[in-house]
């Protein structure tokens, strides 16, 4: 019988909180004894159109190389983001598991035991977890009751232990844009590393990564998660000054990027047409859950909307639409985002109206 030996580990990893995903479809069939296919999977923001058809052959094409080590530093898919974002390859850097590996590779490569990193809650999780990991210590602001973010309460949390500023645009799970003028802000008044998550600017009416020519301490993380429908291939990339990519391919894993992940990413990025059509019906569809969903739905920039059923409890409300087959995600488990918010991926358009009657049934029984 072996014995646990938790001496053997760091102990900052026993402050982690452990990462919640959303359900999956197999566990709600299990729970509430549901058909498989009659369920709509509208938890963590992943593509209702699925993959490009022509990175799916892609796949294909890369399996019988499986065997083979890719590029240490992926620079066949770094030179398509070159073409896609318009910026120098010594700009990109390519990571694997999606964009998590860039938070890890940054919080491995700047992190020390006790410095902190700045934290607007409510945000997605993982960036208090890379931290944590590394031995960091979160320093959390709240954000405003629109989920608006003032700059100066960033500024002012700084101190001279702050080693990366965390920033969401469009914020996860409130789907609102920081504004240029307040990164601004940020970045010509802090020391520290801003790190800029735009998973989800695809869907959103402007980017900001334009002000990586301008500023030598600004890295934006993207992923092939969302928009490009390959969330199970584990794909990222960050953009970052030139001094910094340096540094950061010697802390990074090597070969993160797999052969066919490296291979699908490329024709992905050059499928113009399904990246259009994702967008039209993503953009289309949270306006249609805006106006029809029949509780406070605030406005998006991302592929996902956060609705508030209060007085209703967030967990009571995503149970009663996980028995109709309708996985959503309750908010509770994002820090001090309270018990009242769900938040919803856009599907397609026979998913919303199901939604929509799903949400119209929930508020006559009220």
């Amino acid at each position: 019988m072996y014995l646990s030996r938790p001496e053997l580990i760091k102990k900052e990893i026993f402050d982690i909180s452990e990462y919640v995903p959303g359900k999956s479809i197999e566990e709600i069939a299990s729970v509430y004894s549901l058909d498989k296919a009659s369920i709509i999977k509208l938890g963590s923001n992943e593509n209702p159109l699925g993959p490009s058809p022509k990175a799916v052959q892609a796949l294909i094409d890369a399996a019988p190389y499986a065997n083979i080590y890719p590029s240490a530093d992926a620079l066949e898919f770094r030179e398509a983001l070159s073409k896609y974002t318009v910026f120098p390859v010594s700009n990109i850097v390519a990571s694997g598991p999606g964009m998590d590996g860039l938070l890890d590779g940054l919080c491995r490569l700047m992190i020390e035991k006790g410095d902190e990193v700045i934290i607007p809650i409510p945000t997605f999780a993982y960036y208090e977890l890379a931290a944590r990991a590394c031995g960091g210590k979160p320093v959390f602001i709240r954000r405003n009751q629109n989920f608006s973010l003032d700059p100066q309460k960033v500024l002012e949390a700084e101190s001279s232990k702050t080693k990366i500023i965390f920033l969401c645009s469009p914020n996860n799970p409130s789907g609102n844009l920081l504004p240029e003028s307040s990164l601004r802000k940020i970045l010509k008044n802090t020391r520290a590393l801003v790190f800029v998550d735009e998973a989800y600017v695809e869907f959103a009416d402007r980017n900001i990564v334009g002000l990586v020519q301008e500023y030598d301490n600004l890295v934006v993380g993207r992923t092939f998660s969302k928009v490009f429908g390959l969330a199970g291939l584990r794909l990222g990339y960050g953009i970052l000054p030139e001094w910094l990519a340096k540094e950061y391919i010697k802390a990074a894993t090597p070969f993160s990027v797999s052969f066919p992940a490296l291979k699908a990413g490329i024709a992905a990025l050059l499928d113009v047409e399904h990246i259009r059509k994702t967008i039209k019906i993503t953009r289309e569809g949270r306006e249609y859950l805006k106006k029809k969903i029949p509780f406070k739905v605030y406005p998006s920039q991302a592929n996902f909307v956060l609705v508030d059923v209060a007085p209703l409890k967030a967990k009571a409300v995503a149970e009663i639409l996980m028995k109709k087959g309708i996985i959503v995600r309750p908010c509770d488990s994002f820090r001090d985002a309270g018990e009242t918010f769900i938040r919803i991926t856009v599907g397609t358009s026979e998913q919303n109206k199901k939604v929509v009657n799903s949400f119209k049934a929930v508020k006559k029984e009220v």
